[in-house]
């Protein structure tokens, strides 16, 4: 069992799913990403993605590229995000995800990345850009460092490559829960929960299952637990206010605090 995995096993014996908050580290200052971070485990958030600021952010909306700007702009690196954990990590007894682009971690080396990802005490990894067909060996450099592989599903991946990444995948399999970018969505297209509950059909409790991308509400959280998500990853909501309060970090905090509280009763509501 690895922490994440302890993490879904706690909550399914309580009858809940995870809430996975994302923020982008260094935004919009690296010495604020930790007050920051702390306001959604105040909150009630289960497992907390970090992301490694990157200059071509592909899969991002504006709301989370522009924090990418902003976290490069104030002199953010990528192992900044470890030092980051590592100080969240000193104070709580929390699982947190890196994600990032394969770029970052080409560059250091691997196995060296992964080395200082454990010392930080990183519970998972996400790489968007790695695809599952090139992740053997990304794989089990992880499994040597203890460290759980997150891979990507989307609409439009076939049965037979999602067996693929099922196979790569451990703490959860993150299905995104529509086609484009990343962002804040009104509502929920009865398309995008049908697809909950195919997916949840075809995962079949071999790994949890967590929705990301517009996924802003507690009525979004609601539904698609109801359709059977094990957790839901909400990312430009929590961006947005980080956006709006630059200038004045105990608000912006607070507002967190406030979002996520409201969340995470969602993920209680819906079982």
């Amino acid at each position: 069992m690895t922490e994440i995995s302890d993490t879904f096993a706690d909550l399914r014996a309580r009858n809940q799913s995870a809430l996975i908050p994302y923020l982008t580290v260094g935004d919009p200052h690296l010495n604020k990403t930790p007050r920051l971070v702390e306001a959604l485990i105040d909150g009630g958030a289960d497992i907390v993605e970090l992301g490694i600021p990157f200059s071509d952010p592909i899969a991002d909306g504006p709301i989370i590229q522009n924090a990418v700007s902003r976290a490069l702009s104030s002199g953010g690196r990528p192992l900044d995000a470890l030092d980051v954990a590592n100080t969240i990590r000193e104070k709580h007894d929390f699982p947190l995800v890196l994600m990032t682009y394969y770029n970052p971690v080409f560059r250091l080396g691997l196995s060296k990345f992964l080395s200082l990802a454990r010392k930080s005490r990183i519970s998972g990894i996400i790489v968007p850009d790695l695809p599952v067909e090139e992740s053997q060996v990304f794989k089990e450099e992880c499994i040597a460092h203890n460290i759980d592989t997150i891979f990507l599903a989307s609409p439009s991946t076939t049965l037979e490559r999602l067996q693929r990444i099922i196979a790569q995948t451990s703490g959860y399999l993150y299905l995104i829960s529509t086609y484009g970018v990343t962002g804040i969505r009104s509502k929920l297209d009865e398309s995008v929960l049908s697809l909950v509950r195919r997916y949840d059909e075809l995962v079949a409790g071999s790994v949890p299952l967590a929705v990301g991308f517009g996924i802003s509400k507690p009525l979004h959280v609601e539904q698609i637990v109801k359709a059977g998500a094990d957790g839901a990853i909400v990312g430009s909501a929590f961006v947005k206010i980080i956006a709006e309060n630059l200038t004045n970090t105990a608000r912006a905090a607070q507002k967190l605090r406030n979002l996520t509280k409201k969340l995470k009763k969602a993920t209680r509501l819906a079982k």
